[in-house]
This record gives C-alpha cells, sequence and structure tokens, in this order.
C-alpha cells in the first residue's frame, strides 16, 4: 500500500457531512469535549476550554501532515452545516494497511443514527480511499450504545483488552471489535442489491 494524503476531507452521507475541523468550531466542539457525561467512556475530558483548543489546534496540523496518518473531522447536520460532534480514522500501519475509527456526539444527538451513518463514512473512505484491509474500533465495555453502533456497521468482536487504560484513576477494559476488507465490500455489495 502506498499511502495516499487526502486534504481536505469532505464525506458525504444521507444526513451528515463529515469536514475538516476549522478554528471557528471552538465553541460547538467544546459543547460535547467539555460535557462530564458525554466523556464518561473517553479516554480524556472533559476538557477545559483550552484543552479544547489545543485539540483543534493538533487536528489542523496533522490534517497538513505528509503523509496524513489522522483523519480527525467535524461531524455536521448536512441541512443546516449545525456541527454535532467530532468522528476520526487513524492509519496506524501503512505497510499492514490498517488503522481505526472513533467518534463522539453532542447528547441532544444521540439515538438518532448519527453515530452509525459517521461510522460508515469513515469505513467506506477508510476501505474505498485509503486503501486499508483492517479497521478496528475499542470502546468501554460499559458503552452500550457503542458497541451497538459497531455491530450495526458490520464490525466482529474480538475480544476484551483487559486494563488497557488508566483513567481518572482506575485501569478499564476496552472491547475490541474490526471489519476486514472484503467483509466490508460484501456488507456493501448486499445493501446496494437490497436497495434495487
Amino acid at each position: 500500500m502506498q499511502l495516499v494524503s487526502f486534504y481536505p476531507v469532505l464525506l458525504e452521507g444521507d444526513r451528515l457531512l463529515l469536514r475538516e475541523f476549522q478554528p471557528s468550531d471552538l465553541v460547538d466542539v467544546h459543547l460535547y469535549a467539555g460535557d462530564p457525561f458525554v466523556t464518561r467512556y473517553m479516554t480524556w475530558g472533559p476538557n477545559t476550554s483550552e484543552e479544547t483548543r489545543a485539540f483543534l489546534e493538533q487536528v489542523m496540523q496533522l490534517a497538513r501532515e505528509e503523509p496524513r496518518m489522522t483523519y480527525e473531522l467535524a461531524v455536521t447536520l448536512r441541512d443546516t452545516g449545525e456541527l454535532i460532534g467530532g468522528a476520526g480514522l487513524r492509519v496506524h500501519s501503512v505497510e499492514h494497511r490498517n488503522g481505526d475509527i472513533g467518534y463522539i456526539l453532542r447528547r441532544d444527538c444521540w439515538g438518532r443514527g448519527y453515530a452509525t451513518e459517521a461510522a460508515r463514512l469513515l469505513l467506506h473512505f477508510g476501505f474505498d480511499r485509503l486503501g486499508l484491509h483492517r479497521i478496528w474500533a475499542t470502546c468501554d465495555p460499559e458503552n452500550i450504545a457503542s458497541i451497538r453502533v459497531l455491530q450495526k456497521i458490520g464490525m466482529q468482536w474480538e475480544g476484551r483488552i483487559r486494563h488497557q487504560h488508566l483513567v481518572r484513576g482506575r485501569w478499564r477494559d476496552s472491547e475490541l471489535y474490526a471489519i476486514l476488507e472484503d467483509e466490508w465490500r460484501g456488507m456493501t455489495a448486499l445493501n446496494a442489491c437490497q436497495r434495487r
């Protein structure tokens, strides 16, 4: 695999657009990044406003690196442009063609299928544009909503990683899910047939 860097990235879904973060996103990003309830299953947060500003500066810098390995994108509503969360894909190995995804949404946008749509857009981007072979995700075992998202997008449970992170003074396990390129292609072909 030869990594091709994409900048800027715009991923278009039925209801969502995933786009590059920009400095003017600070207030909207901090609505979810500073929320203790939203970040309770994350390994970071809740952020101070300075931490959110530092995050934005970092992802905007990473977006311009060559080769680009990190795609952290703003999740926005297609109709209004309103920023409701973030979603990212990180390439871990060009040689082995693998990476991971993650997502986070404002709590008033939960339960509407937005996380599932954003995650599917990331898989499409990772397999069809970046040429990855394996994409995985991890989540806290107590984060049932995120586990459901990973299952809906076709990821398979591969096991539990014990004491993977020390978060806020306690060790946390992670559930590991993954999907392979041929599984993704089979799933998208089946979905295309069902839509006809």
